[in-house]
């Protein structure tokens, strides 16, 4: 028996909304030729501040431990088991730089920085990465210049350092940084085949789609919404660990969940042929020439 799927909404606006004029959409690969902007939600910017002060937290006590280990312990080099603790607090600087990195780019799927502006939109989004340069730059050098360490004590703790600023360097890093013209050009795409601004997507992976999954196994394309309110996918009521329920919401709610992309298949696999929208000309006509879009689930 295939195993039973639950449609669980992440509980934001999904009503319907046309396509911005002159809004160039169908690729769906986050270019804007025009229209308006997204612009996060009062509560989206609230969480998106959240995280920003839990992250700038974990970094400046990952700076301050940077601190006490480049004044206080580097120098005390003939404290019973020195090397012991100068890695561990190599280690306890990375942890908590890249806890902090986590937190700012979850932020960052909240409240997206624009392409528009290129310098704000890579500090914004790759400030994890400088954080880890400030946070190990000085330690390393401190470390390879000290007079008072042996040869193989600052070569074990450069090693020590430096393998553990790649890693928090690679970890801090926004492969795949949100922007407000991504979410734009998706939400229009997602309006002009499905007729609503709504995607689906499950726990893990890093896609989001334009239909559902049936409990069979198959996909149910996301404008056979006939009813408001209702689904075509029964909610499972099952508690075992075999259901994985699927979530709908805008393509702002799925970012927001740590989604990057409209899945590769995303228009075959629900029935839809690319370049074909069924609700909107999305070649750069006007918005008049949207069909009427049919009613979001509550």
């Amino acid at each position: 028996m295939a195993t039973q799927k639950k449609n669980v909404s992440t509980g934001s606006d999904t009503t319907p909304k046309q396509t911005p004029a002159g809004k160039e959409s169908s690729t769906g690969k986050g270019s804007s030729t025009g229209g308006t902007t997204f612009t996060p939600t009062p509560e989206a910017k609230k969480k998106a501040l959240t995280y920003r002060l839990i992250a700038v937290a974990f970094w400046v006590v990952a700076i301050a431990a940077e601190a006490v280990t480049v004044f206080w312990l580097i120098p005390h080099t003939e404290l019973n088991n020195f090397m012991v603790w100068l890695i561990a607090a190599i280690v306890v600087i990375g942890i908590l730089a890249v806890v902090g990195s986590q937190f700012w780019k979850k932020s960052n799927r909240f409240d997206p920085a624009s392409e528009k502006d290129k310098v704000r939109f890579f500090v914004q989004n790759q400030l994890g990465a400088i954080i880890t340069i400030v946070a190990f730059l000085p330690l390393i050098i401190v470390i390879l210049s000290n007079k008072d360490m042996d040869k193989k004590q600052k070569t074990i703790a450069g090693i020590v350092a430096i393998i553990a600023a790649l890693i928090v360097g690679a970890a801090s890093v926004d492969y795949n940084p949100p922007s407000t013209e991504q979410i734009d050009d998706q939400s229009a795409t997602a309006i002009a085949y499905t007729g609503q601004d709504m995607v689906y997507w499950v726990n893990g992976g890093k896609v989001y789609h334009f239909c559902a999954y049936h409990p069979e196994g198959t996909y149910i394309p996301a404008f056979s919404h006939a009813d408001p309110g209702t689904s075509p996918i029964p909610a499972s009521t099952q508690a075992d660990s075999g259901t994985n329920p699927v979530f709908y919401g805008t393509v702002s709610d799925a970012v927001q969940a740590g989604k990057q992309r409209l899945s590769m298949y995303g228009y075959s696999e629900c029935g839809l042929t690319e370049g074909q929208p069924q609700y909107c000309d999305v070649s750069g006509a006007s918005s008049s020439a949207c069909a009427e879009p049919t009613s979001s689930p509550s």
